[in-house]
Order: C-alpha cells, then sequence, then structure tokens
C-alpha cells in the first residue's frame, strides 16, 4: 500500500511507530523510497519487505536512529551509516552486521553525545564500536517503552 497520498502527503498511520515519532524530512524520505521501491518490485516475491528494507537504507543515508525516534545526521552527513548499507543490495551476499539505525561512522565525539542523551552506563571508557553497540540496545530499549506507552 501507498505511503504517500496523490498529493504527496505522507500518510502516518502507515508508518513504523519509530518514523511516526520524527520529522516530517524522515517520514517523507521513508514514504517516497517505499513507494517507489514498490513500484519498482512489484512483480517480485516479498514485495512489501524488500520495499520496507529499501526505505529503511534510504532513510539510513540522511537520519540516525536516536532512542525511540529518527533525527537527521550529524552536520547534515549523508551516506551509509554502516558495512551493510555500504554494502547495497549489490554486494557478494554476504550478510553483514547492521548498526540498527545507529550512524557507526559518525565521530566517537558524537557517539557518546548521543549515548549521554540516552544514559547509556560506561559510556565513558568505551570504544567507538561499543558505543555504537550500546547505543543500539539503548534505541531498542526506548523504542519497546515508547510502543508499551502506546
Amino acid at each position: 500500500m501507498a505511503m504517500t497520498t496523490k498529493t504527496g502527503k505522507v500518510r502516518e498511520d502507515e508508518l513504523p511507530s519509530t518514523l511516526q515519532r520524527s520529522d516530517e524530512k524522515a517520514q517523507a524520505t521513508f514514504a517516497k523510497a517505499h513507494d517507489s521501491a514498490e513500484e519498482t518490485y512489484a512483480d517480485e516475491p516479498n514485495t512489501a519487505e524488500r520495499a520496507r528494507r529499501t526505505a529503511f537504507a534510504a532513510l539510513k543515508h540522511t537520519h540516525e536512529k536516536v532512542g525511540d525516534h529518527w533525527e537527521p545526521k550529524e552536520g547534515g552527513r549523508r551516506g551509509p551509516s554502516d558495512a551493510q548499507a555500504e554494502r547495497g543490495a549489490a554486494g557478494d551476499g554476504a550478510d553483514l552486521p547492521t548498526a540498527g539505525g545507529v550512524d557507526a561512522h559518525a565521530t566517537k565525539a558524537h557517539l557518546l553525545d548521543l549515548a549521554r542523551r540516552l544514559d547509556v552506563p560506561g559510556r565513558s571508557s568505551m570504544t567507538k564500536d561499543e558505543l555504537v553497540a550500546a547505543l543500539q540496545r539503548a534505541n531498542e530499549k526506548e523504542t519497546a517503552r515508547a510502543r508499551e506507552g502506546s
């Protein structure tokens, strides 16, 4: 089902919950990519799942997951957020780890700032990779908490 109306307005009730709590730019990016992928892959099996994955991949180029929602990347940086996103659909078929919306290419200072915002314990002694993993866990907890409250 299309996530945008014929006039281009995003159908918020069709969006994943984390995007319903995000800004209009994040919603529009996801919706437009989703609708385009649905049209492109309409004749293939698992069209809905492929459209969803494609839309999240597009979103991760401009936004990062922070807690229970998506925010524009630091300094307007654009590009893939992790090794899986860099590989894309044209990769060798091996599944690479995904950072779950955390921008693994962000600076350590930025990751520390996010960890501070999300009150990640032990953050000051973590490596960059440990911060990415801890932020993923914190994001999952915040999203679960937000879903319980809605």
